[in-house]
């Protein structure tokens, strides 16, 4: 209404703009070439007011839930929908059936720490030097000004909630003291709710934090370093001895009850949400332990996989994901509700994962890599999205998507699009999610390993890294917990030009250039054919190796 008022005044505006011209003589071109300026900025001013009344209609009744469910370590090759036949994975597979499968969605990074940072901020990691998992006592990573995809859902009108690992540091201060507040953390960067382990499940503290607070915390029984915790023993499990008291908080975190536990929270915490008056949407944030060491399913999954106690922790995660979903059936918001799954980074070689692969089950399918590294098993991961009228039904899609665009299809989602800002590196994937579209939307992508020196980029069909090997886990012998790069493919069986006999040749090229669209496999480098492509993909490299941030290293990185 307002905007016709303004169009019937500047109209008026002409008419008597007109008469001045006819009673003053003002030659005709002078004044329709003034008129035409005054034309396009009416125009252009209507064009803003029309864009800000688009945003601000946007109704939050009308807006899905959405659930984003971030598996820990779960391989490529670690879902029947995705091609493993030593493990079930039902309630996955029928999410996979009634959305879409995306073929080539990759992690931000390699590793946990760093891959989630991309995640929740929708930056490479890279920006903040972050390489590796961080220790228990580092300070929250990320800035709290930042914006991230809690922040952009929590101000759109989103009740939010983070459930499960979160591994990014809590405090400001320069090293975390567990006995005080945790702040800030997760509550400080748009999530209205936090549960969950504070590091990962392998090491300490091992507790569970609720907001800012340890569970069962008695400041009579302080947290004490070089005290051995009272926590379970398992396999593959470590540090007990590095960080122990808070007895009655340790005592509450029991390993094979983790995924219960977690479980248990997130559909409480839905319930909650949905039954409250005020209707507004929700976003959860649900990552999982399963399936990162030590492998420590509920009782009622041991022994149900024919790959070990690796195959029975994704039996307890796809349980996990079908209690949720089923809780969303109950309450009657199945078809109005977003559901994201996917997982940090590939799978894991360690001792569990060596013990299933010679059981038949490869964990990140005919990948080269794992974990860690910059080969394709170490980043490309399952991504399944479920949209219930919106998102086509069985349908695959081989889009080039990372985890940082989830950051501007959440905003597209709510009316509130980013543009075209350099402070992040998200593209907006909402046509990937929902249409088909005709050519690829994100026009390059770069992804970091665990060595700063192998960083990747990737461009159409082309993959680059700067680097011999796979710039990961370094360990060079079976049954080592870290066996990774050229090593691995003694166990693996798997080729590669440049490796011979678990090692790199001496003639193998400085660095490496794969076709994706002819070998995806990663068998043929083929950087010495190509100098044109390797100089290109050089040279956008060098681009982003400019904008490593001026910080210290963070995370653990393999140099040994």
């Amino acid at each position: 209404m307002r905007d016709q008022l303004g169009i019937d005044k500047l109209i008026k505006i002409i008419n008597s703009m007109e008469q001045y011209r006819k009673q003053s003589l003002i030659k005709r071109s002078v004044f329709y070439h003034g008129l035409s300026i005054l034309f396009i900025a009416a125009l252009l001013l209507s064009f803003c007011k029309t864009k800000t009344n688009l945003d601000a209609s946007v109704d939050k009744n009308s807006l899905p839930n959405i659930i984003l469910i971030n598996a820990d370590d779960l391989g490529y090759g670690d879902l029947g929908c995705y091609g493993a036949n030593k493990v079930k994975t039902p309630s996955i597979d029928g999410l996979a059936r009634q959305g879409r499968m995306f073929t080539d969605a990759h992690t931000a990074a390699a590793v946990c720490s760093p891959s989630r940072y991309g995640l929740i901020t929708g930056q490479y990691p890279l920006r903040r030097n972050f390489w590796g998992p961080i220790p228990f006592e580092t300070p929250l990573t990320i800035d709290t000004t930042h914006l991230t995809i809690s922040k952009v859902l929590k101000q759109a009108g989103y009740s939010t909630a983070c459930i499960g690992k979160w591994h990014l540091g809590f405090s400001d201060q320069e090293k975390t003291d567990f006995n005080k507040p945790l702040k800030p953390g997760p509550l400080e960067l748009g999530f209205d709710y936090y549960f969950g382990i504070p590091q990962v499940n392998s090491g300490p503290p091992f507790v569970y934090v609720e907001n800012h607070s340890v569970v069962g915390y008695d400041p009579e029984d302080p947290f004490v370093h070089g005290e051995r915790s009272v926590t379970q023993e398992w396999p593959a499990k470590g540090w007990q001895a590095k960080f122990g008291g808070a007895k009655k908080a340790h005592t509450l975190y029991k390993d094979d009850e983790i995924g219960t536990t977690l479980k248990n929270k997130a559909i409480e915490w839905i319930k909650q949400i949905n039954s409250n008056k005020e209707g507004n949407p929700f976003f959860l944030y649900m990552a999982t332990t399963n399936i990162h060491h030590p492998f420590t399913p509920a009782p009622q999954f041991v022994g149900s996989s024919e790959c070990g106690r690796y195959g029975d922790f994704i039996h307890e995660l796809d349980w996990m994901v079908g209690e949720v979903l089923s809780a969303l059936d109950e309450m009657d918001i199945s078809e109005n509700t977003l559901v994201i799954f996917t997982s940090d980074n590939g799978g894991m070689l360690n001792q569990g994962g060596q013990d299933a692969w010679k059981a038949g089950h490869h964990l990140n399918g005919k990948l080269l890599g794992a974990k860690f590294g910059a080969w394709e098993g170490g980043h490309r991961v399952p991504f399944i999205a479920r949209w219930p009228g919106k998102i086509p039904v069985n349908s695959k899609s081989n889009q080039l998507i990372s985890h940082v665009d989830l950051l501007a299809t959440f905003a597209n989602i709510v009316g509130k699009p980013l543009g075209n800002d350099e402070n992040h590196d998200s593209v907006d994937q909402l046509e990937s999610l929902t249409g088909n579209p005709n050519s690829m939307i994100r026009d390059h992508l770069i992804i970091s390993p665990n060595w700063p020196s192998h960083l990747v980029v990737r461009k159409g069909n082309w993959v680059y890294i700067d680097a011999q090997d796979e710039g990961g886990f370094r360990g060079t012998k079976m049954g080592e917990h870290t066996l990774g790069g050229a090593a691995a493919l003694k166990l693996t069986g798997y080729v590669n030009s440049d490796v011979e006999e678990g090692r790199i040749r001496k003639d193998a090229p400085p660095a490496q250039l794969y076709n994706l669209s002819s070998d995806l496999n990663q068998t043929t480098n083929v950087y010495k054919e190509n100098p044109d492509i390797v100089n290109d993909l050089q040279g956008l490299l060098k681009t982003y190796r400019e904008k490593v941030g001026d910080f210290s290293e963070l995370g653990w990185i393999d140099r040994r």
